[in-house]
């Protein structure tokens, strides 16, 4: 490039990917998420479709995280394990999204793909008033779209759906194929 178009700016495509993490005050954020809930309810009618669409929104941020943070801490490689995937939505991702790790991982009893991620209180639900006839509304849906993202996007198909159990629980459920091909990769 020619020294009068970046004369006393870095041009946008010069400027390296691993930036300073920089951090949002928890009152913008609070006051943000706050009018994209009341958005999302002015448009449905019922607390599953709410949290459905809360679920949207946090799929679209997702898969565009996912990106960032592939490029950023593992430097474009991808994970190819169950666990380690788990891992990185429970340490990374969490730290990327809320300044820290998730609270739990946990693998069902009885089921060998079905995993759970527990956060006691999470930021989503600090700030947000739930009236009692929407008493079964939980805003971490959004999160759930978020992981489910990441999930999908990075080869392991999941459906998460958000409860509330010792805190908030994220349950995901992973495709029958993904835990075959993670029994296929233990067993070489």
């Amino acid at each position: 490039m020619e020294a009068r178009f970046t004369k006393g700016k870095s041009a946008l495509l010069e400027r390296p990917l691993s930036r300073p993490k920089t951090e949002v005050s928890v009152c913008a954020f609070a006051l943000l998420f706050s009018e994209v809930v009341q958005y999302c309810q002015s448009r449905v009618y019922s607390v599953t479709e709410l949290q459905a669409r809360l679920s949207d929104m946090g799929q679209r941020v997702g898969g565009s995280l996912l990106d960032v943070l592939v490029l950023r801490e593992k430097n474009g490689k991808r994970e190819t394990k169950v666990l380690n995937i788990l891992l990185f939505v429970k340490v990374s991702v969490w730290r990327s999204l809320f300044g820290k790790e998730a609270d739990k991982l946990e693998q069902a009893n009885d089921d060998d793909k079905t995993y759970y991620i527990i956060e006691k209180e999470p930021l989503v639900n600090t700030y947000i008033s739930v009236p009692k006839d929407n008493s079964s509304l939980n805003c971490a849906a959004f999160i759930g779209g978020i992981v489910e993202a990441i999930l999908t996007h990075s080869g392991f198909p999941a459906k998460v759906t958000v409860h509330w159990h010792k805190g908030t629980t994220l349950m995901i459920k992973f495709d029958e194929a993904v835990i075959a091909r993670d029994k296929a990769l233990e067993g070489k």
